[in-house]
């Protein structure tokens, strides 16, 4: 069974920061997809990887993120 989890993601202001947020997501342990849109600020993670381990990856990469309730 996968699992969805939304993060709302700061400061990506072009497309790099997009692939870089997405390169990042994708290394971590149990992502099978992720999907960032900077329009909307957010990042569509499927698979079953732990949540404070995703908003670690993007933490390194520069930018801001938290879990969207």
């Amino acid at each position: 069974m996968s699992g969805v989890v939304r993060l709302a993601v700061n400061g990506m202001t072009c497309g790099h920061c997009v692939q870089s947020v997405t390169k990042a997501l994708e290394k971590v342990p149990g992502v099978k997809k992720a999907e960032v849109s900077r329009e909307h600020g957010e990042a569509v993670v499927h698979g079953q990887a732990d949540s404070q381990a995703l908003i670690d990856a993007i933490v390194a990469e520069g930018y801001q993120a938290e879990v969207k309730g």
